[in-house]
């Protein structure tokens, strides 16, 4: 597995981001440019990469592909396209997204959210995505969410035969499929039955962590790696089974002091367990 994480935007050329990467022990990394950053730089910049072994883990295209706004919709949509051809040109390991939402909000709570209807829009919307493009690099992806599908590595399993493309392959996001206290109680064994079954097509990770309030009625939050529930032990160990180019990136949160917090943690549980990150 790699290791990565945001970092302060000080460098002003490939070589001042490699470098910066390289000064945090990081192996993998975010693609680190703008969508309106000319061809020339993005090359530059995906040479750098390679030539120092620095995996580009991800590329986002954070948008909503199921809008009930049409307009929102289609824009999504062709977002998710361009992202997937970046991600394809530099050689990232996939390119992310929600599979979306019928929520006013890109990525909120929706009563029609987990519905037969909405599985096949999915399937529909990722094939368009997918077909449009052609990557023969990368991967799109999606990252589970709590009240959306995919919501658990049956729901992926079932998208997966479902979309039938080989370049769709899995995001993992751990705590986003702990969405109640029985997961919370024995993630490790949710762990362990999301790596059973989607392990070999796992792209990248996300690495969070999650409390359970004592509040009614049920309250679940996330929380810097090392401050919650989150088997670390496990989800590294079972990590460490696949690819080992395969990333693992700390996000959502909110200082320098807090991802250092979390890349430490990451980092003392994966000695302990003689693993390399």
């Amino acid at each position: 597995m790699r290791l990565g994480s945001p970092l302060p935007s000080t460098w002003d050329s490939p070589a001042g981001w490699v470098a910066t990467v390289q000064r945090h022990g990081f192996r993998a990394a975010y693609w680190p440019l703008g969508d309106d950053t000319d061809a020339d730089t993005v090359a530059a910049y995906a040479d750098a990469a390679a030539a120092a072994d620095i995996v580009i883990a991800e590329i986002g295209a954070w948008s909503n592909p199921l809008s009930p706004d049409a307009a929102t919709r289609s824009a999504a949509i062709e977002l998710s396209k361009r992202r997937l051809e970046l991600a394809d040109r530099v050689g990232a390991r996939c390119c992310v997204n929600l599979a979306g939402t019928l929520a006013d909000t890109w990525d909120g709570p929706h009563p029609d959210n987990l519905s037969r209807e909405t599985f096949a829009l999915i399937v529909d919307t990722v094939r368009e995505i997918i077909d449009a493009v052609e990557p023969r690099r990368t991967y799109y992806t999606l990252e589970p969410m709590p009240w959306s599908l995919p919501d658990s590595a049956d729901s992926y399993l079932e998208l997966m035969g479902a979309i039938d493309r080989p370049r769709f392959a899995v995001h993992f996001d751990p705590t986003n499929l702990i969405n109640n206290p029985a997961k919370f109680y024995d993630n490790a064994g949710l762990l362990r039955e999301c790596f059973a079954k989607l392990g070999p097509h796992i792209r990248c990770c996300h690495a969070k962590d999650i409390t359970l309030a004592n509040e009614l009625t049920v309250h679940l939050a996330e929380a810097i790696p090392g401050e919650g529930a989150l088997d670390y032990r496990v989800l590294l160990t079972e990590l460490d089974r696949l690819d080992p180019d395969t990333p693992i990136l700390v996000e959502h949160l909110t200082t320098d002091a807090e991802y250092a917090a979390a890349v430490a943690h990451i980092r003392a549980v994966a000695g302990a367990l003689g693993l390399q990150t």
